[in-house]
């Protein structure tokens, strides 16, 4: 604006020199202040396009910079989706897991009573077996005195073997419990018992 106002002046000074006819060098020291003037022009001229240009630069540094900003935006948007979506996710496994555990922990309680249960059993098998072994044993043993029948316990499925020691002379036991009836096998190994006590 100031280069303006300097050129109006000189113009007008100008159009008073024509008008009053002064001499020529004060002519010429106006026109050589209008060159001057006119060079301030341009370079001021110059200077405004270089600063334009640095403005539209730095509007489409700002610009770019602005679309990276949305897109990096939009990028972190879709992330944080995704991070939701595997964060309900997993709460969802973690309460599936906390089910599944829990039903584990149940199903371990009632294995724990079980066992307690069969522990108890067991010991009063046990307890029954003590009991049962030596009257077996007895028994067995009774048998033998009455009958006097060794048993051969290695024999084939089916078969009665052994050797009765009677009161004179040992004979065989040979039965096929297959062929013959339980109550002639039951009334054969009740006449080898001596009667004689």
């Amino acid at each position: 604006m100031a280069a303006f106002r300097d050129m109006e002046e000189l113009c007008q000074g100008l159009l008073s020199l024509l008008g009053a006819n002064h001499a020529e060098a004060q002519q010429r020291r106006l026109l050589g202040r209008h060159g001057q003037m006119m060079e301030r022009l341009l370079e001021t001229q110059d200077g405004a396009e270089q600063q334009l240009r640095e403005i539209l630069e730095a509007e489409k540094d700002v610009a770019q910079s602005l679309l990276d900003a949305k897109e990096q935006a939009h990028q972190g948007s879709a992330e944080l989706q995704q991070i939701e979506a595997e964060l309900q996710k997993a709460s969802e496994e973690d309460a599936q897991l906390k089910a599944s555990l829990l039903q584990l922990s149940r199903e371990l309680e009632d294995l724990k009573e079980i066992e307690a249960n069969l522990g108890k059993q067991e010991r009063e098998v046990d307890e029954d077996t003590t009991v049962t072994i030596p009257a077996a044993t007895y028994v067995a043993q009774l048998y033998h005195r009455i009958s006097k029948i060794e048993w051969d316990y290695e024999c084939e499925p089916g078969m009665i073997k052994g050797i009765h020691h009677g009161p004179r002379v040992a004979q065989p036991v040979h039965l096929d419990s297959t062929q013959l009836s339980k109550k002639f096998i039951s009334d054969y190994l009740w006449s080898l018992v001596d009667t004689e006590w």
